[in-house]
Parts: C-alpha cells; structure tokens; sequence
C-alpha cells in the first residue's frame, strides 16, 4: 500500500461504525505509514483495543499517533510490544495518554530506560502497566514512584521483569509502596543488580518484624510479588518463601486490617516463623518486651489457638520474666513509697516538737 492507501484506511476506520479493535503487527507499519495512516484516523467512539508490536515504530510513530490518542474515547487498551519508542517515545506516549480512558498500557521490549511522568496528568483509569524487558533504572523507577503516590493511585499491576533495576531502584518502590492501596502485583524477576538487600527490603514491605506495630503497618494490598525467577532445579529462598506467605495472607483477608491481624498471629506469635524473619531483617528486638502484661493473657490465647500446646509454653516461658520483673519493680516502687511515708511521718515529728519548744520561749 502506498502512502495515500494507508491515510485512506485510516479515513474509513474513522467512520466504521462496527470496528473495535486494531492487530497490525511484524511489520505491517513502520514511521512512515503509520504517519499517513493516522492523517485519516484521527478519532473514534468505538476502537477499544490497539496493537501495534514489532513495527520498529519510533518517538516519531508515537507522535502521528497523539491525535487519535486524544480523541480515542473508547481505548482502554494498547499495546506498542517491541517498538524503538526509548524513553523519549514513551514519555511523548504516556502524555497523550492523559486525559484518555486507557486502562492497560503495554510496551514491552521497547528501550525504555527514564520515564518521566506528570503528577497532575496520569491517566486516572490506568489499572495495568506492562514493561517487561526495557532498560528502566532507578531514575525509571523515581518517575513510575509518582504512579503510586497519593491516595487516587490506581494502579493495580506493575511489570517489570527484566529490566536494570538496581537495590536503589527497589528502596525507591518499597518507600512509595508503604502508603500504597492500590497495586496489588509487582514484578522485578530478571533484574540481576537486585541483591539480598533489596530482596530483604521486598520482604520488610509486605511484613516489617522489627514491632508488632510495624507489622500491622505493613502493606496489606500486594496480593503477588515476583522478585526472582526460579530455574527447574533451583529451591525457593527463605525470603521469596515469606514473601510469597505475606502475600498469600493479604489475598485471603477480605480487608488491610484483618490482613495485619493474621500476619501478627502467623509471624510474631510463632517463634519459630518470627526467629527466621527476625534474621532474615536483621532484627534482634524481643517481642514480649512489647507486650503489657495486662494484655498477655489475650495474647497467650491466640498462641494456643493458632499454634498449639508446644509454642503455647514456648511463649509463656519467654514472657514470664518479663511479668515477674515488672512484678518486681511494682513491689520496689510500694517498698520506696513506705519508706518515704515513714521518713515524711519521723520529719513532720521532728518539725511539730522545734514549733512547741519556739512556742514555750515566747
């Protein structure tokens, strides 16, 4: 088709009234027909679906399509897999995108290394976000931090998989992702610079041992959080396990505060479970240290319910001194409290007997 043909197209997809989808891909487009191609479609009521992938379309592709993208009020999905767009063409994209229905944007494999995003323009129905295979860095991952802010976020998937996403770049995730009630899935498997560390930070994300505070204050809205593929013979880490029970708990709740409820039960009323995340986070805080005495019977409950007769006197056995030594420190307080109502008693004495004899001389 020449260039004519592809902008005469573009005119009678326009004016289709049946048409809801568009599959043009392995080269069907490249930057110049596309150009002419979106001459003629310049709008649509109908259109909810676009697929363009391994076009080899550029920020130049992406520039002939902003005036359908702004005037496609039906597009909930589209999908730009294996493009050159780099970030320049994905940024050019995703303001387009502003004020459009789109619900599902994908661009897999597309070079994309910063991404730049307007706090007051994100697409407000944006649910699912697709970026597989790019080049996304830490600044990447300051620019998709700004999708997750706020109580309006409604992002619900995040795919990053295999990108060159580092420990900082996960820091960057995990800080916005502690007010986040939004996303529920995240993956960042196939970022090789992710160590241990931040690995461990994923881990504190969805259940923080340092207090029963903080895990009550952990996210309880991830339902899935990828952060490591697994070869066939390759055994789950001790980390992805608890991850994976973090999440798998915040799945089955049917609210954030039933989710930090179960988490305190299965991880820091079971010693064994809180030893293993203890270490894994790098605390070394006792947690019946935590407790009020007055609330221990309550909590020696739950730890017979849940756990059985075993951790039920594991745990009593640990909080035991500390009952006794604030038993202790009561009777120290009354014993320092006698002594001094004695000492107040032989001193007012003393006073009463120096005022009668200074009465007596006059």
């Amino acid at each position: 088709m020449n260039d004519e043909e592809w902008e005469e197209l573009g005119r009678a997809i326009s004016n289709n009234t049946h048409l809801e989808g568009l599959h043009l891909n392995k080269g069907a487009l490249n930057d110049q027909k596309i150009r002419y191609f979106f001459r003629g479609l310049t709008r649509s009521n109908l259109i909810y679906h676009v697929r363009f992938a391994d076009d080899g379309l550029s920020v130049v592709g992406v520039q002939s399509m902003v005036p359908f993208l702004q005037h496609a009020n039906n597009l909930t999905d589209l999908d730009l897999d294996d493009n050159n767009l780099e970030s320049e063409g994905f940024n050019v994209l995703f303001r387009a995108l502003r004020n459009s229905p789109i619900k599902r944007l994908t661009c897999c494999s597309c070079s994309i290394a910063s991404i730049e995003i307007d706090s007051d323009h994100i697409p407000k129905y944006l649910t699912g976000l697709y970026l597989d295979g790019n080049n996304i860095n830490t600044d990447g991952c300051r620019g998709l931090a700004k999708l997750l802010q706020g109580g309006d976020a409604t992002l619900r998937e995040l795919f990053l998989y295999g990108n060159k996403i580092d420990d900082e770049g996960v820091e960057i995730l995990v800080d916005v992702l502690q007010n986040n009630k939004s996303l529920t899935a995240l993956d960042v498997r196939q970022n090789n610079d992710i160590t241990y560390d931040g690995e461990s930070m994923l881990l504190k994300l969805v259940n923080n041992t340092s207090s029963i505070k903080a895990t009550l204050h952990s996210n309880h809205t991830l339902e899935h959080v990828c952060v490591k593929l697994l070869l066939l013979d390759e055994e789950v880490s001790e980390i992805q396990t608890h991850i994976k029970m973090a999440t798998q708990i915040n799945r089955n709740q049917d609210n954030p505060e039933a989710a930090g409820r179960e988490k305190v039960i299965q991880t820091q009323l079971h010693s064994a479970n809180r030893a293993e995340l203890c270490r894994l986070q790098g605390v070394h805080q006792s947690l019946h240290s935590e407790i009020n005495p007055l609330h221990l019977p309550e909590v020696l409950a739950l730890v017979g319910k849940h756990h059985g007769q075993g951790e039920l006197y594991d745990t009593l056995k640990s909080s035991i001194a500390g009952v006794i030594s604030i038993v202790n420190r009561k009777k120290i307080i009354k014993d320092q409290m006698a002594y001094y109502a004695a000492k107040l008693e032989e001193l007012s004495a003393q006073l009463a007997a120096i005022e009668a004899t200074e009465g007596e001389a006059v």
